[in-house]
């Protein structure tokens, strides 16, 4: 047997698109993107963007004052080889932000405390309480674009509910607010207005203000223009539940910049359960991936794409093979891509040394964009490790531990596995509700994990399509 690993080659880091027309408006670094070029949809988006906002009695003020902040620079206290200063809202995105008009700013009544204190379930209480007040901002939808709602520390027993019991508050609001097409922001206590660096919190909340308000921060600046990307995901209902236990998600249809704002979700009928895992008949995934297909085309003037790549954590059985095929049979090409987070492979780098056979490990790990086949059906491929071009040195995102590769498993598709590579580090950076240089995976799989775990609390979900931003 033989002691020799596989060839591997290394894909550079995806570069970012920062206006529809100039080409010379792109950067590796999103961030700095931003502040190079502005955004990508700038003009698009109504001036300003009006903030309502939902408030415990009396502190309605922490909110305003959190939103002073964001109109103000801020200098970084960590992650300076990465994070630059934040300028302002204004500065960064091209437009303004304040506060909406007076009836869009709402305070739960005082009663509420001593309710919520006295209650064996706080979580319901709140729930309840949160949601009402979210009914009577809503009939107030036209004068405001943005809600905040302000959490305090004190409401932390009514985060989740009892041991065993399926309750999440935020999944909750988010529910609640989705299925009214009203974006939302949850500012809490003991994260948005505790954490010490303040350009961290300025940077991934106004981020996420600018992309919930409709905006496009950035887009991907080199795929392929006639490929999409569809992540699918899996949600599971408790079994008291009423309605159907399994949810099918389809996230957001990419296109090839990356730019899909929505999704398709519906309840599945026809599932399999393995190893706890739900795997869903031909007809089910027939299904999804025609309703999958359906909103590629509406997008693009009825156009099917040439290839479709499609991702999901979990295997595709047969009979899901079979109604991927069926479905996408006008697509020249389709890829059934299974990526794996848990695995065993490591990695070391080790740099040559002069006149040295063997070289020596390197001071940094592995680089981000390393890819080593393991076969014609598998590979490894390293989405976390060092990039170049950040910083003046080298930079490691998080700079700890050992950077872990994803395995890539295709249980359909052939060719050189670069292609595919590329695409999987690219659309790990179009995460629009996060700061960071990327995510370690895509958000192929990324979006679709937390639309499902939304989408599950939701009732009638419908067969319209929804945007993602709702959820964000």
């Amino acid at each position: 047997m033989s002691s020799e690993i596989f060839p591997h080659v290394w894909l550079p880091e995806p570069k970012l698109a920062f206006h529809p027309d100039r080409a010379s408006d792109q950067d590796i670094h999103p961030l700095r993107g931003l502040l190079r070029f502005g955004p990508h949809s700038s003009g698009l988006v109504p001036d300003p963007i009006r903030v309502a906002t939902l408030a415990p009695e009396g502190e309605s003020h922490r909110l305003y004052d959190f939103l002073k902040q964001l109109n103000a620079p801020a200098k970084p206290s960590e992650r300076r080889d990465y994070l630059p200063e934040w300028p302002g809202f204004q500065r960064v995105f091209g437009l303004h932000m304040k506060a909406a008009g007076g009836s869009c700013h709402v305070e739960l009544d005082k009663e509420l405390e001593a309710e919520f204190c006295d209650s064996s379930t706080p979580h319901i209480v709140l729930a309840e309480r949160l949601v009402r007040a979210i009914q009577r901002l809503d009939t107030q939808r036209n004068d405001f674009d943005v809600l905040f709602i302000y959490i305090p520390q004190r409401w932390a027993a009514g985060y989740v509910g009892a041991s065993g019991e399926d309750f999440d508050l935020h999944d909750h609001l988010k529910a609640a607010t989705a299925t009214r097409r009203l974006p939302v922001q949850l500012v809490r206590e003991d994260k948005a207005l505790a954490y010490p660096d303040r350009a961290s919190v300025m940077w991934r909340i106004g981020l996420a203000l600018y992309a919930k308000a409709g905006g496009v921060p950035w887009k991907l600046a080199e795929m392929d223009p006639e490929t999409a990307y569809i992540g699918i995901s899996y949600a599971v209902r408790p079994v008291e539940s009423d309605r159907p236990r399994f949810v099918t998600c389809c996230s957001q249809v990419f296109d090839a910049e990356g730019s899909g704002l929505e999704f398709v979700a519906y309840d599945a009928h026809e599932v399999e359960v393995q190893r706890d895992n739900p795997f869903l008949s031909r007809t089910e995934m027939f299904r999804v991936m025609t309703r999958s297909l359906e909103l590629y085309r509406r997008r693009h003037a009825g156009r099917s794409p040439r290839r479709v790549m499609v991702h999901k954590t979990t295997e595709f059985k047969p009979d899901e093979i079979d109604g991927c095929m069926e479905a996408l049979h006008l697509c020249e090409a389709v890829d059934l891509l299974q990526i794996v987070e848990d695995v065993g492979w490591r990695g070391i780098r080790i740099d040559g040394d002069d006149g040295a056979k063997k070289g020596k490990p390197a001071a940094f790990p592995v680089s981000r964009g390393t890819l080593m086949g393991l076969g014609p059906r598998e590979a490894l491929l390293w989405t976390h490790g060092d990039v170049r071009g950040i910083s003046d040195r080298q930079y490691f995102q998080g700079a700890r531990g050992t950077p872990v590769p994803v395995r890539l498993v295709r249980h359909a598709g052939h060719g050189p596995w670069d292609e595919t590579a590329r695409a999987i580090l690219a659309l790990s950076k179009m995460d629009w509700n996060n700061d960071a240089l990327y995510d370690p995976l895509p958000v192929t799989i990324g979006y679709a994990k937390v639309l499902a775990r939304v989408v599950k609390r939701m009732h009638g979900l419908g067969s319209a399509p929804y945007q993602f931003r709702f959820f964000m």
